[in-house]
């Protein structure tokens, strides 16, 4: 049995340094927040890889949620905020009646423009709503990115999205939009030293008209953690499993995952974090 955030512990094995897209999957029966919280934790502390800062794309929680939790994990989100290793953009009304810049607390250096060009289906004209709105985002998360490289960080950023599911309604069901504002936020990892987190409810994926996101998200991911319930049922003292599904990218230094590699073990989520652990192994 190990507890997330020590050496050695499961999740940490299974999560390959070299991610640069990791989808996390949940449904109603396994609520996956709880790896969201844990991977901000390690992004702000510098883990996995010397962590540059986040920006949290909150669709889910106002800040408070995500401040009360992660104090409870030793995470001072409001100390992080403060010193711009955290930078929150508040999305729980977005699109909204306003443009985005009105809704996120975007940093001076962040102020957002106009990308309506880059999305294929916007037409290049202003004023075009969904598309427009999600390309004021990607222009203001872009310009976190940059400002964060422009202090000659050493560490990857890490951009965070609670959640896609969330952002799909946002956009009226417009899932090619969604794509489109992903495909953008991807590129930004490779061209930008960054990483990209997302968490998704695939229940309400199941079906084949509303799968394709969900699909997508898979393909583009170098790692996928998949939260379930237990087969077996309830139990009092293990509130589901975890599958995590790593594409190929590297275990350690030294070792290369040949091939797709896949973990399966057991959480229970505490108040102050998770535990993991196999089968059978809990005494």
């Amino acid at each position: 049995m190990e507890e997330y955030g020590r050496g050695g512990d499961l999740l940490s094995e299974a999560m390959c340094s070299g991610a640069r897209v990791v989808v996390v999957e949940d449904c109603v029966d396994a609520p996956g927040a709880f790896v969201l919280h844990l991977l901000l934790k390690r992004a702000l502390a510098g883990g996995g890889g010397g962590g540059a800062g986040t920006a949290l794309l909150a669709l889910a929680q106002p800040f408070s949620h995500y401040d009360r939790v992660l104090r409870k994990m030793g995470c001072n989100l409001s100390v992080h905020r403060k010193s711009e290793r955290l930078h929150f953009f508040d999305l729980q009304a977005f699109p909204g009646k306003q443009s985005p810049k009105h809704l996120v607390s975007f940093p001076n250096h962040a102020k957002p423009e106009s990308l309506i060009s880059l999305l294929p289906n916007s037409g290049g004209t202003s004023g075009s709503g969904i598309a427009d709105s999600l390309a004021q985002l990607y222009n203001g998360v872009r310009r976190t990115v940059e400002a964060n490289r422009a202090k000659e960080s050493t560490g990857r950023f890490t951009v965070m999205i609670d959640d896609v599911s969330l952002l799909e309604v946002a956009a009226n069901g417009s899932a090619d939009d969604v794509l489109d504002f992903l495909h953008y936020c991807v590129t930004l990892t490779s061209e930008m030293n960054c990483s990209l987190v997302v968490l998704v409810h695939e229940d309400i994926y199941s079906s084949e008209d509303g799968v394709g996101l969900l699909l997508h998200l898979r393909y583009i991911a170098d790692l996928v953690i998949r939260a379930a319930p237990l087969s077996t049922g309830l139990a009092a003292d293990v509130h589901g499993q975890l599958s995590v599904v790593n594409k190929g990218m590297m275990l350690s230094e030294q070792r290369l995952a040949k091939g797709q590699k896949v973990w399966n073990f057991h959480f229970k989520v505490k108040e102050n974090g998770a535990e993991f652990f196999y089968p059978g192994s809990r005494h």
